[in-house]
């Protein structure tokens, strides 16, 4: 049997269980390729790269059979995947950046609703000064997105006396919680919710889903939070509800991103912004291993692989 050649990010003596067989090659995104891109079987995408960084290969991968991404979405490597034959299994890392994501998204909430931002500048001045904030408990929270992430965010604000949990996703389903609502669905849930979280993958029919009819219907001083990416929200529409003052936002991810200075979305009232931190914390590396490690066993005894979103060459891809 020949030898195949698998790319990672990570460098192969620092993953514990590799399976026999590949010969393994460490690629983070370098100007120099490891080996010849045509060799390459199974190809795991660097992490926190951007897309023109991970595609770049892509157009000489003549052999490769599977695209392994470690994000959870895989909107900057579908550009790529054009390039490659038909029967390419393309894997998002579903798994690795729940935990991450779920403690984010509990924090902006925490953070938005008890005006800690307000309290940082505050410190930074020398000044005394509190007030009465919203609390967390007694409040509905809607969850717009419900996958693995949306269910690991409901497991962190489960123990906190919450007055309602409504779950949103593509198509309606039931779960131990509670039911899943369809999209259709949506309009009619958004005026019962204080906090709207949005965790959706981003697609041709995500794309900005938060725009000016979904925020209008908001409650007034609701506070929209995503942790999902920047164009799932519509910038121009979430400004003029921000600057009316009519609702709050704490946002993980912007459109455009990163954020450029000046912008006005930096100086909007009401808006909490983080630096795109769901995922790259301590907890990614151990779970971004077992990943590969689980996926490239399964490859290589020729077992179905987890997470396969598709497969190119089939209808609609």
């Amino acid at each position: 049997m020949t030898t195949i050649d698998v790319w990672l990010p990570i460098p192969p003596e620092e993953i514990e269980g590799l399976p026999d067989g590949p010969n393994y090659l460490f690629w983070d995104g370098g100007e120099d390729f490891p080996a010849d891109p045509g060799a390459c079987a199974f190809y795991v995408v660097p992490y926190m790269k951007s897309s023109e960084v991970g595609l770049r290969p892509l157009p000489e991968m003549g052999s490769v059979q599977v695209v392994q991404t470690l994000s959870a979405g895989i909107d900057h490597v579908q550009p790529g995947l054009k390039y490659l034959r038909p029967g390419v299994q393309l894997c998002n890392a579903r798994g690795v950046h729940e935990a991450s994501t779920g403690e984010l998204t509990l924090a902006l909430v925490l953070a938005s609703l008890r005006g800690i931002p307000d309290f940082v500048r505050a410190q930074d001045k020398g000044e005394w000064g509190g007030g009465f904030h919203p609390a967390l408990a007694d409040r509905s929270v809607l969850i717009v997105g419900y996958g693995s992430i949306g269910s690991a965010i409901e497991d962190r604000l489960t123990p906190f006396e919450l007055a309602r949990v409504a779950r949103v996703a593509r198509s309606a389903r039931t779960t131990a919680r509670g039911p899943v609502h369809p999209l259709a669905e949506l309009p009619a849930l958004l005026p019962e919710a204080d906090v709207v979280i949005v965790s959706t993958p981003l697609n041709e029919t995500t794309r900005h889903l938060v725009d000016a009819e979904f925020l209008a219907r908001m409650k007034d001083g609701a506070l929209l939070v995503n942790v999902a990416r920047g164009p799932v929200v519509d910038t121009k529409a979430l400004l003029a509800e921000l600057e009316s003052g009519r609702i709050t936002a704490a946002l993980d991810v912007t459109d455009p991103e990163p954020l450029p200075q000046g912008h006005p979305l930096w100086h909007a009232p009401g808006v909490l912004i983080s630096p795109h931190v769901g995922g790259p914390t301590s907890a990614f590396l151990p779970r971004a291993k077992r990943l590969v490690v689980d996926q490239l066993g399964r490859f290589v005894n020729r077992q179905p692989l987890r997470n396969v979103i598709l497969t190119t060459g089939e209808t609609g891809n």
